[in-house]
């Protein structure tokens, strides 16, 4: 028996939700001190198996389920792709994490860890597959609400409790404006659907209230991609936060926010470009200019971390206005990318500094390479890869973005890129050389007794694999994510993703360098 349309187009969301109810219940009957590890376990298989319901929805073409507002197609399989790898990799960090300090209490409560981590996935494939902005926002709402909760979640850590009520306090006031955003929507077209308002707007003159609902909009959530100016919470939160959660938030919400960007502009708002094309101009100017000046001033890996975020929340921006013709899936590509290479950075940073997280400063990473040194190599190559050193997913990323930007004309923001590129060279190679720093001997002999050279636990070892060979991989043979890529594009604008070739399913293995084009 064939199973109905609303099943078959959320049936990802479906398996999640039910996961994350079976770990509920299952944590209230275990003992005290028994281990969450198998509940980490079934959260990440129901997380694969959405993989592969992914894959095969593919083969299904467009579905479209509650009355239009729900549609699955080949841009939000993309990200639900995506945003499933990004929850795998910070599954499998967080099994030891959570289980080496039974003495905190936190580990007995890890399954709501895990399946905190799996409605928060729920909200943001709702997210992406969402063609309503009512909708949206309900998935929005979901999504947040679970990472509040995880941004606080080391109980008794004074940093944590903080960051969660930053977030959590910001995060509000900046869904009040995308809310807002979706009421003038609403009073200027007649409807919150996507495809209406542009129907609506491109028979007419838009309004000056469609352009301030627009903007509202990108407030909130310029919010949930950490954009300047719209970052204050970052640095703060990024520092309380347990390091997979920063992994986990400094990712996949990202995504799914940057998906609806995509979406509600270049699907909903395509006659006000010449508008919200130089709003987003000056964002990703101000973002990468700001995140890298901010970062070069700290002296804390996790602040540091969070202000290079803010940065490429901005080269990120710089694809938006590429448009339609590059953008898309440079933006895709590019959000693929700084996935692997962030999720793999911080997973790094949750095994070299522990449940405690001991090493904070760059200081403290000093000598890293004799303490650790396949955590340190590991490491090296994921800031090599921010920074955009050839033969990586960063160098690919950037590549298309700027080289989408050129396309659209835009020189100088694609000049500011590169400029910011450089400048950013300075703090990911003044974290790599103390890593490779020979330490003193008292310094060594304190941070060895800090943190002992045990062995890499194997779920975090698949982890690290896995995102270490996904930042390789893209950036040696970027055919196949380049072709997902382009075909998502085209999902949201018929002519959008045809400067990027290279992509095609005959020949994905060909070097997107020569085949850019023109």
């Amino acid at each position: 028996m064939a199973l109905p349309t609303p099943v078959i187009a959320l049936l990802p969301e479906y398996v999640l939700t039910v996961a994350g109810v079976l770990i509920m219940l299952i944590e209230a009957v275990l003992k005290p001190g028994t281990s969450r590890k198998p509940l980490g376990w079934l959260a990440i298989a129901a997380t694969v198996i959405t993989g592969c319901i992914g894959w095969f929805q593919i083969r299904l073409g467009t579905l479209s389920a509650f009355s239009g507002s729900i549609q699955v197609d080949r841009f939000s399989i993309f990200f639900h792709l995506l945003i499933g790898a990004v929850v795998v990799a910070t599954l499998l960090a967080s099994l030891d994490y959570f289980e080496g300090d039974a003495a905190s209490g936190v580990a007995g409560n890890a399954g709501e860890y895990y399946a905190l981590v799996l409605f928060g996935a729920v909200g943001m494939m709702f997210m992406t597959c969402s063609t309503e902005l009512l909708m949206v926002f309900i998935g929005l709402e979901i999504s947040s609400i679970s990472t509040y909760i995880m941004a606080g979640f080391r109980k008794g850590q004074a940093s944590g409790s903080e960051a969660s009520i930053k977030y959590f306090l910001l995060g509000s006031f900046a869904t009040a404006f995308f809310l807002y955003g979706i009421a003038l929507a609403f009073g200027a077209t007649g409807s919150t659907s996507i495809a209406a308002i542009a129907a609506a707007l491109g028979s007419s003159a838009p309004s000056h209230m469609a352009f301030l609902a627009l903007a509202m909009m990108i407030v909130g959530l310029g919010f949930k991609v950490s954009a300047a100016p719209f970052h204050v919470w970052t640095p703060d939160v990024y520092q309380g936060a347990p390091a997979p959660v920063v992994g986990l938030m400094s990712t996949a919400p990202k995504a799914a926010a940057f998906a609806v960007l995509l979406r509600i502009t270049f699907s909903g708002f395509p006659s006000m470009e010449h508008r919200w094309g130089m709003l987003l101009w000056l964002l990703a100017a101000l973002s990468m200019t700001i995140g890298n000046l901010g970062a070069l001033m700290q002296t804390d890996v996790k602040r540091m971390l969070a202000y290079s975020s803010i940065a490429h929340a901005g080269y990120l921006l710089v694809a938006f206005t590429a448009f339609p013709r590059d953008g898309i899936a440079a933006a895709c590509f590019y959000t693929a990318a700084y996935a692997a290479m962030n999720v793999g950075a911080f997973a790094v940073v949750t095994q070299v500094g522990g449940y405690g997280e001991k090493l904070r400063t760059i200081e403290d990473y000093q000598g890293l390479a004799t303490r650790r040194p396949v955590l340190a190599a590991l490491l090296a190559f994921f800031l090599l890869s921010l920074i955009g050193i050839p033969f990586t997913g960063g160098f690919f990323g950037k590549f298309y973005v700027f080289a989408a930007a050129l396309e659209a004309d835009h020189v100088w923001l694609a000049v500011i890129g590169l400029i910011n590129s450089g400048v950013a060279c300075f703090y990911y190679l003044k974290l790599l050389a103390s890593i490779y720093a020979k330490p003193e001997d008292e310094a060594a002999q304190d941070a060895s007794s800090v943190v002992p050279a045990e062995r890499i636990g194997v779920p975090a070892g698949i982890g690290l694999t896995l995102a270490a060979a996904a930042t390789l991989m893209l950036g040696i043979f970027p055919g196949r994510v380049l072709h997902l890529a382009n075909n998502a594009g085209k999902t949201l604008s018929p002519d959008s993703a045809q400067g990027i070739a290279g992509a095609s399913p005959a020949a994905p293995q060909v070097s997107p360098i020569f085949s850019l084009k023109r």
